[in-house]
């Protein structure tokens, strides 16, 4: 189960520029493209392949590799003008897929003129170093780049190189992720701070790690969301693991389950269809959205009050886990096209996040036994830290992360040696608590909303949003335009000192 459980995290250039010598390393591919979900507004931009360098530590003669970049807002855009360009940090995914999910980067870029770049992650989407994802993904000598300290030296590579091939050396970056993008988008803003001038981390977990949450933070929050539905919703999800392992256990019960939950394949065990309950609600809490989506699958709007409606309105005489079927058919089937449901199916190919995982990324979680629905279990990093040898053969660092940025502390950390970040959360959910959830300082800013789920606010904006969210993202707009004018007028503060000097 753990496995499965660390998975969760989940969980989106240049027209007449050519390559000149590889010292350029900037290749056009392909003329725009129309991206976004099934109904959203087109977002235009053309797909670009930066040649990046394998390890950014080392002086190791090592093959490079192709990191896919998607650019927008060119027409708009004018080169040396001191124009900002807004960056979002790729996640653990394909780059479309966060482009098309982050209408809030495309709708507020054209208020400031700003060109916009979505950059792929290292080892996701089409970035693979090795030429393939067999070859990125063959053993854990050629998985060892995949870290996050080489994702953000990627990100600053791309940036210094793109801004030269330019001539936009003046122009103000700012970073845009969300989840996992966020943290990254957090963790560059310290890192690199000549390279952006300031960092929206929308839903960032950075506080997600050893000994600094409560480990029972996340479950306890999605189990909070299923419960201010339905309570009878929630202690029929509850009451439902101890009978499917029941089921699991009779003559033949693998097979009826693997027939009642519609499985392509039958079960081994029963797991594997707890893990794939398990999932279900979790993603459900991160995409309890108040409006359809189709982040992470086509969902109704308030898809948990649907799971629960689901759950709660069979028949009397439903059993447990007819109610649990119907309901997270909902996740799984909304729209009704599944034939049968496949256990290991990966459809946005996130699969690299288990390493990441089983590395650097250790989330310690459990589940309490009085206020989660899910089966009480207890964090026992010796049972992780023995699975990722099985799996990779490597042993985790659970304290790297904080160590490398920070965490412990955070407030004082952040106080003393950052500026210019928003924090933003909802707390539906579930990573909220692993989330800055209080302003730090005047730039370190926290944004916090009662309704809100998974990065909301770098959705696209729609007919259906509620005033809080329309509110939230003005307000993040207004912080945005006040570091590029006080970059600006800092600028123009530097160049007289300068020109004075020299009278």
């Amino acid at each position: 189960m753990t496995k499965r459980l660390s998975s969760l995290l989940l969980q989106l250039l240049l027209l007449s520029i050519t390559a000149e010598s590889s010292s350029n390393r900037i290749r056009h591919v392909k003329p725009p493209i129309r991206n976004g979900e099934p109904g959203t507004k087109p977002y235009r931009y053309e797909t670009q392949y930066f040649h990046q360098t394998l390890d950014h530590f080392s002086f190791t003669d090592l093959p490079g590799f192709e990191q896919r970049y998607l650019v927008g807002g060119l027409q708009r855009w004018a080169p040396g003008g001191g124009r900002p360009i807004f960056f979002y940090c790729g996640n653990e995914g394909d780059i479309e897929w966060f482009a098309a999910n982050s209408g809030f980067v495309w709708e507020s870029a054209p208020l400031f003129g700003a060109l916009v770049v979505f950059a792929e992650h290292r080892y996701y989407g089409k970035s693979m170093p090795y030429g393939s994802k067999e070859g990125a993904y063959a053993n854990a000598k050629s998985l060892s780049y995949l870290t996050t300290e080489q994702a953000l030296a990627d990100y600053a590579t791309l940036l210094t190189d793109l801004k030269r091939n330019l001539s936009a050396e003046d122009s103000p970056v700012i970073l845009f992720g969300g989840s996992y993008g966020g943290m990254l988008a957090a963790w560059m803003r310290l890192k690199y701070p000549h390279i952006a001038v300031g960092a929206l981390a929308s839903s960032a977990p950075i506080l997600q790690f050893e000994n600094i949450v409560p480990p029972e933070t996340f479950y306890d929050i999605v189990s909070n969301d299923f419960r201010r539905e339905s309570v009878s919703c929630f202690n029929t999800i509850k009451e439902s693991w101890d009978v499917l392992e029941s089921r699991g256990q009779t003559v033949n019960g693998l097979l009826s389950l693997s027939r009642d939950f519609n499985l392509c394949r039958n079960l081994n065990n029963s797991e594997d269809l707890a893990d794939w309950l398990s999932s279900a609600y979790s993603y459900l809490a991160m995409v309890d959205y108040p409006y359809p989506s189709e982040f992470l699958m086509p969902l109704p709007a308030n898809p948990i009050k649907e799971v629960c409606k689901k759950i709660d309105g069979l028949d009397e005489g439903s059993s447990v886990l007819d109610r649990v079927f119907a309901g997270v058919s909902v996740y799984y089937n909304y729209t009704g096209s599944v034939d049968c449901f496949d256990l290991e199916d990966d459809p946005h190919g996130m699969s690299g996040w288990d390493w990441q995982a089983c590395t650097e990324m250790v989330m310690p979680m459990s589940s309490s036994q009085d206020n989660s629905m899910f089966p009480t279990y207890d964090y026992d990093y010796s049972a992780y830290r023995e699975q990722c040898i099985q799996d990779y053969g490597v042993k985790p660092r659970p304290r790297w992360v904080t160590t490398e940025f920070g965490g412990h502390d955070v407030r004082t950390t952040l106080k003393k040696f950052g500026s210019n970040i928003i924090f933003s959360n909802g707390l539906l959910d579930p990573w909220s608590g692993g989330s800055v959830l209080q302003n730090v300082s005047e730039s370190i800013i926290a944004l916090v909303t009662e309704l809100g789920a998974h990065h909301i606010d770098l959705r696209a904006s729609t007919k259906d949003d509620p005033d809080w969210l329309i509110e939230q993202r003005e307000t993040e707009i207004q912080i945005i335009k006040q570091w590029i004018d006080e970059y600006h007028q800092e600028r123009v503060a530097s160049s007289s000192m300068s020109g004075a000097a020299m009278m």
